[in-house]
């Protein structure tokens, strides 16, 4: 099976694996998305949500957010470890997003990176799930199972986003990021991947080295 063939099927795979792969995180629009997604570093999408569900009630948009103290803020996401630095970002990307952009989200990669505590991943996500964008976002689970399926071989998330981008269809890059989010999270695992019930493992570069 030549490479473009196996990357073809590695996605049919995947997609028949996890017909429910969608985002994790809760938002009703790109400002949600953006402050869930913040929060979401280091921390799981289930606690982010439970922080963000009050958050928002309260506090729907960056006007409203930009007003508080740290402490009123820190009392919302404090749940969600790092909180003091998160907070600090938060507060000044509400800021901005209200002095700048009429407390609207930005929708271009560059602008949304020179937020504070805004990376490449946070932005592929938010232009990928709330502007419809094509973008991958490369987390650690991403990172994980594409350099074990041979879908990349790097440990620099630039070059895995790069080569995903090379070897999937542009149309498909928003579905894969979740899908190979799913695959790691209940199959590929960090310490104790799955590899012998896992449907991908032909096709896999870690699981043949495995075995040779």
């Amino acid at each position: 099976m030549d490479e473009k063939k196996r990357n073809a099927e590695i996605m049919r795979l995947l997609e028949e694996a996890y017909p429910d792969a969608a985002p994790q995180l809760v938002f009703s629009n790109p400002f949600e998305l953006l402050i869930a997604t913040m929060l979401s570093a280091q921390c799981t999408d289930k606690q982010v949500n439970k922080c963000t569900a009050p958050l928002f009630r309260d506090h729907p948009n960056a006007a409203s957010i930009s007003s508080m103290s740290e402490d009123e803020l820190n009392a919302y996401i404090k749940p969600c470890g790092l909180y003091k630095t998160k907070c600090r970002h938060i507060l000044e990307t509400c800021a901005i997003l209200v002095d700048k952009y009429g407390g609207n989200v930005p929708d271009t990669r560059e602008e949304l990176m020179s937020l504070p505590g805004v990376g490449r991943k946070t932005a592929n996500v938010v232009l990928s799930n709330a502007f419809f964008v094509p973008a991958i976002a490369v987390d650690t689970h991403v990172a994980r199972v594409s350099n074990r399926l041979g879908l990349a071989d790097s440990n620099d998330t630039l070059r895995i986003e790069l080569s995903l981008n090379e070897k999937i269809p542009r149309e498909k890059w928003a579905l894969a990021h979740h899908l190979l989010i799913f695959h790691g999270r209940r199959v590929c695992s960090a310490k104790k991947p799955s590899c012998e019930t896992c449907t991908l493992k032909e096709l896999c570069e870690f699981y043949s080295k495995m075995e040779e």
